[in-house]
């Protein structure tokens, strides 16, 4: 059966517009309770949020929803998607139920679950879910209503969690650095750790209101962390994005390190302490220029569809330890379940303390390819692989490149968008055959 409502990552879209509105969520925590209940014995789910003004919205619709279901709710508050994910896990909860659309504006929102392992749920899961959505809702015995409290201590645990992640010796007095938290889950959470192991941190992107989560600052936004890096001439930059599950990272000169390059880095991390198992998986969009890189050191890089959810799936299948995605999404399951900005910026510190070298010079072992990425907007789903008129002009770009680089399209797996990337040795170009393609799927589309 094919899935109505999840996509990628999980439910997402413009608040007020269906599926985001509070009578769908309502309805949605009480299929989710259902299903819950249906498969385990421990009726109790966590429920944690990002700071869109949303949030506060859904999360009362889904402890609704919930408790009509006879499901026990802890609300986590703003709290971090992998927080979440990791307080499913030690908690024993039996779900965690993320409010979030991520690197989106605050009029997005979405939901996303974890299963009690502290990993994104089935297939099968949601399609239950979904089924239940079909049906006409109803409320459990009023002796069975779920109840609802606040979890104690949430912040402090997932704190401590953070900084367990490398090794306690490890002190980073005397380190400047800045930390943009979008304005989003992390404001309250990541100065603390950096703060906590030693580092001196500037904050910005730390003042949430509800209405500026991602605007113009974290991982998608980096140029104000650029400028201050440099203004303060601090060591480096981290840049979280809106739930943080992402992070970029800038050295000292105001150079952007995105998501290939700490993967590489942290990949070596792991090579030269002899803890690295099997190969390292990355997407179609990760860069050519980390694929040569492994391959000096004798990896394998192993390429998996767009998404947190099909990297997961491929490090499982493959018994891979580090996975990751240019946009700043790197899942070390030697220390967590999931994507982690904060957890994935400790393993660079950590790299960056035992080596004595910059984050410049660790980056630079990596020579990235030029990558152009095109979005083209659409106002329905479409199956490109199936209009040749996007097909032979791919090919045609191809051609041009004569092995010397890679074209792909793509359907966005969270927006009604496009994407056209291309990758070769020459940037302009690259840039223009880019441009041209774009064009050329936005007239076939048009049609």
């Amino acid at each position: 059966m094919k899935k109505q409502y999840f996509g990628t990552d999980g439910i997402r879209g413009t608040v007020g517009e269906y599926p985001i509105t509070p009578d769908f969520m309502l309805k949605l925590g009480w299929a989710a309770g259902r299903v819950f209940a249906d498969t385990g014995d421990c009726h109790n789910v966590l429920i944690g949020k990002d700071t869109r003004i949303s949030g506060y919205m859904f999360e009362s619709a889904l402890e609704a929803g919930l408790s009509a279901a006879g499901v026990h709710t802890q609300l986590l508050g703003p709290m971090p998607t992998p927080g979440i994910a990791y307080l499913t896990r030690t908690l024993r909860a039996q779900a965690g139920i993320v409010i979030s659309a991520s690197h989106n504006p605050y009029y997005d929102n979405g939901i996303k679950f974890f299963s009690s392992a502290g990993m994104k749920l089935a297939d099968e899961i949601e399609l239950k879910i979904e089924q239940y959505l079909g049906l006409g809702m109803s409320t459990v015995k009023s002796s069975k209503i779920g109840r609802a409290s606040r979890a104690r201590d949430a912040v402090g645990r997932y704190i401590e969690f953070c900084k367990s992640t490398i090794p306690s010796y490890m002190d980073f007095s005397g380190t400047k650095i800045v930390v943009d938290c979008a304005h989003g889950s992390t404001y309250h959470i990541a100065p603390h750790v950096f703060e906590e192991v030693g580092a001196s941190v500037i904050r910005i992107g730390t003042h949430p209101n509800g209405l500026n989560i991602n605007d113009g600052f974290g991982a998608t936004r980096p140029e104000q962390l650029q400028q201050t890096v440099v203004e303060q001439q601090a060591d480096f930059g981290i840049a979280l994005d809106g739930d943080g599950d992402r992070v970029i990272m800038v050295d000292h000169k105001g150079e952007v390190v995105d998501g290939d390059e700490l993967l590489y880095i942290i990949t070596k991390s792991r090579l030269d302490a002899g803890k690295l198992k099997g190969p390292v998986i990355g997407t179609l969009m990760s860069n050519l220029g980390l694929e040569h890189a492994l391959s000096r050191l004798g990896l394998e890089l192993k390429r998996a569809a767009v998404g947190d959810r099909y990297v997961m799936e491929m490090m499982l299948k493959a018994n891979s330890l580090l996975g990751g995605e240019s946009s700043g999404h790197i899942i070390c399951l030697d220390r967590t379940t999931t994507g982690d900005g904060i957890v994935s910026s400790l393993q660079i510190m950590a790299q960056i303390w035992k080596t004595g070298k910059t984050l410049q010079e660790l980056k630079s072992s990596m020579e990235k390819y030029p990558q152009i990425l095109v979005n083209v907007k659409v106002g329905r789903r479409v199956d490109i692989d199936s209009v040749d008129q996007i097909q032979k002009a791919k090919k045609a770009i191809q051609q041009e490149l004569k092995g010397t680089g890679r074209v792909l399209l793509r359907a966005s797996g969270t927006e009604p968008l496009i994407r056209v990337m291309i990758e070769g040795q020459n940037s302009q170009q690259i840039s223009e055959m880019a441009n041209r393609l774009a064009g050329e799927v936005s007239n076939a589309l048009a049609l």
